[in-house]
């Protein structure tokens, strides 16, 4: 069955000569859209996790591979098929509050798309969508619309934009740092609209985040990036509970432990201290508590070590090894959806 949307040994470098930034790496990935799951994308900053994003938006293009849309590359699509993608694939950004045109009252964000796209006939037709999809993330209608931007907390302001893409009826969303700017105290309600579109809509979500707390609250996979590259990948429970990459236990590591008999540790020294890992060698090479001169030569495939996780270190190469068009094969199937829109 062809993906709906796919990264296929996708390479984005920046910059020339001596300059360049290899953003993203021989990354592979597909989206089916026909079993809805929510996937984490985690990793620091500079991971590639918002270079990501823009390719499978086509914001930007690859520098080497290819992102498909349906089976076909996005830069072949024509008008109308470009059309079908905005649709189909919907964003909701960082910061709500840059979304939004100060001078506009929120309404404008939501009755945009959909006239746009030409999906109400009537003026009540309009509002009953933007209603409903309100309603849907935990809005009063009342009490939003007719308002401006800075009347509404960052909470109501991200999950407007939920709605809005909402309204599009899309298969995707790709999500990118959705709550990093909004309260502590407001994340759960936002994290719930999304893990809702899911559950009651059939939207598979890319949940892209630095967050390992968040993406473990409501991952079915996570996938984790390291300078451009997949460090492991697989179900969010086994990453994340029993760690096997140097790099995961690290980001698993720094996660805070609310017990003060519980102190924070930290890996050993890396092995090759003045090395940096290149594209020919393990990028994590030079942190690594568990390189070897291995490490420097060649750059470790992902290795199967578990039904539903893959792993690219030599410590794991008694496993069979994967291509990279090959990861999702780790990916635990979502849970069965419980409701679907009547």
């Amino acid at each position: 069955m062809t993906a709906l949307l796919e990264a296929r040994h996708v390479t984005k470098i920046f910059g020339k000569g001596e300059t360049t930034n290899v953003a993203l790496d021989d990354f592979s990935m597909a989206i089916a859209g026909d079993t809805p799951a929510i996937t984490a994308v985690v990793g620091e900053s500079g991971s590639g996790k918002t270079t990501l994003a823009r390719l499978l938006l086509g914001v930007i293009s690859p520098t080497e591979g290819s992102v498909l849309y349906k089976g076909k590359d996005l830069r072949k699509l024509t008008s109308d098929e470009s059309l079908g993608l905005l649709k189909v694939v919907q964003v909701i950004f960082q910061d709500p509050f840059e979304v939004y045109n100060p001078f506009y009252r929120v309404d404008h964000v939501l009755t945009t798309p959909i006239d746009y796209m030409h999906l109400a006939k009537t003026r009540e037709e309009k509002y009953q969508l933007i209603e409903d999809a309100l309603e849907t993330v935990g809005l009063r209608p009342a009490e939003t619309l007719g308002r401006y931007p800075h009347q509404l907390s960052g909470g109501q302001r991200q999950r407007i934009m939920i709605a809005r893409a909402l309204i599009l009826k899309p298969r995707i969303i790709l999500a990118d740092e959705p709550v990093s700017m909004i309260d502590a105290s407001l994340r759960a309600t936002v994290l719930g609209s999304l893990q809702r579109l899911k559950d009651e809509f059939n939207i598979s979500i890319l949940y892209i985040t630095h967050d390992l707390t968040t993406a473990y609250q409501i991952g079915d996979n996570i996938i984790v990036l390291y300078r451009g590259s997949v460090a492991e990948a697989g179900s969010v429970d086994q990453v994340v509970q029993a760690p096997k990459h140097p790099y995961t236990r690290l980001l698993v590591g720094s996660v805070p432990v609310p017990n003060p008999d519980h102190p924070w540790s930290a890996e050993a020294a890396a092995a090759f201290p003045d090395t940096k890992g290149g594209r020919e060698s393990c990028k994590f090479v030079d942190r690594c508590p568990a390189a070897m001169k291995k490490c420097l030569q060649q750059r470790p495939p992902l290795y199967q070590t578990d039904p539903h996780r893959a792993v690219a270190c030599f410590l794991y190469e008694q496993s069979p090894a994967l291509n990279t068009e090959d990861m999702d094969s780790v990916f635990r199937a979502a849970a069965p959806v419980t409701s679907s829109p009547g």
